[in-house]
C-alpha cells in the first residue's frame, strides 16, 4: 500500500460517488484498490474507497464490521456502500486525524509507534470478543488461504496456544492506525478481516510492520507501548503465519 505519487485516473463511478465534491488520490493498494478524499464545496469531508472485488475480504465486509465496532472504538462512519459486477466502494465519514505514516509521522517514529502500540491495546481492550461474530483464528485463516489456492506449510498448521483471546484488528500494520494532532491514537481503518484471534497475531503484524514503515529498530517498542514483554515464540509463528498466507 502506497500514497500515490503521481496523478491517478478517477473512475467513473468514484465521480458518481462524490457528487461533484474535489477528489484527491490518498492511498492505492496492492490489487489497485484506491482511496480518494472527497471535498466538497460546502459540507463535510469523506472517503471513497473503489477497488476490484477481491476474494479474500470485501468492501462489505468492512462495511459491517466497522459499523459493529463503532459501538466501542472510534472507526469511519459508514455512509454507502456498494458493487457491482467487477468492483465495490465504500464510502465513510473522514475522521480529523492522519494515519500514522503520513509523512509527519514518519518524521516522528518514536510518537507514531508508541500510538499504534497503545492503540492496538485499547482495541484489543474495548472490542468484546464474547459478542463478535466473526473469526479469524489460525483455522480459519488456513481454510481462507486454502481457498485462494495457497497451502500452508505444515510447520504453521498448528498454532501455539492462545495466549489471550481478543477481537482482532487482522490487518494491524501501522498504516491502518489514525494519530491527532496530540500524537495520540484517534481511530482505526481497514477492518475488513476483523475477528477473534489470539492477541499476539495483531501484535506480531503491527510490530514487523513497524520496519517497513520506520525502519529498523522500533519492534520491541512498538510492544512496549502496547504493555506486554515481547513473546518470542508467538511472534516468530505469526508473522510466518501472515506472510504464508
Amino acid at each position: 500500500m502506497t500514497i500515490p505519487a503521481d496523478p491517478v485516473a478517477v473512475p467513473d463511478r468514484v465521480r458518481d460517488l462524490a457528487h461533484g465534491a474535489a477528489l484527491e488520490c490518498v492511498w492505492l493498494n496492492d490489487i489497485g484498490g484506491l482511496t480518494f478524499r472527497a471535498t466538497p464545496a460546502a459540507g463535510d469531508v469523506f472517503f471513497i474507497k473503489w477497488g476490484p472485488r477481491n476474494a479474500e475480504t470485501s468492501l462489505r465486509d468492512e462495511a459491517e464490521r466497522m459499523t459493529w465496532a463503532g459501538r466501542f472504538i472510534r472507526v469511519p462512519r459508514v455512509l454507502d456502500q456498494g458493487d457491482d459486477d467487477t468492483h465495490e466502494w465504500l464510502v465513510t465519514a473522514a475522521i480529523d486525524g492522519e494515519s500514522a505514516v503520513a509523512p509527519r509521522w514518519v518524521a516522528e517514529p518514536a510518537v507514531a509507534v508508541r500510538a499504534v502500540g497503545e492503540g492496538l491495546r485499547m482495541l484489543h481492550d474495548r472490542l468484546p470478543a464474547s459478542e463478535c461474530p466473526w473469526d479469524w483464528g489460525v483455522p480459519s485463516r488456513i481454510a481462507n488461504a486454502a481457498g485462494r489456492g495457497i497451502r500452508v506449510p505444515e510447520h504453521l498448521r498448528e498454532a501455539p496456544p492462545v495466549e489471550r483471546l481478543v477481537v482482532c484488528h487482522a490487518d494491524a500494520c501501522c498504516p491502518n492506525t489514525l494519530i491527532g494532532d496530540d500524537g495520540r491514537v484517534l481511530a482505526h481503518v481497514d477492518l475488513a478481516a476483523l475477528g477473534t484471534a489470539d492477541r499476539w497475531a495483531d501484535i506480531a503484524v503491527a510490530s514487523m510492520s513497524t520496519e517497513w514503515n520506520y525502519g529498523p529498530g522500533w519492534e520491541d517498542a512498538l510492544i512496549e507501548a502496547y504493555g506486554v514483554e515481547p513473546d518470542r515464540e508467538r511472534l516468530a509463528y505469526y508473522r510466518d503465519l501472515w506472510n504464508a498466507t
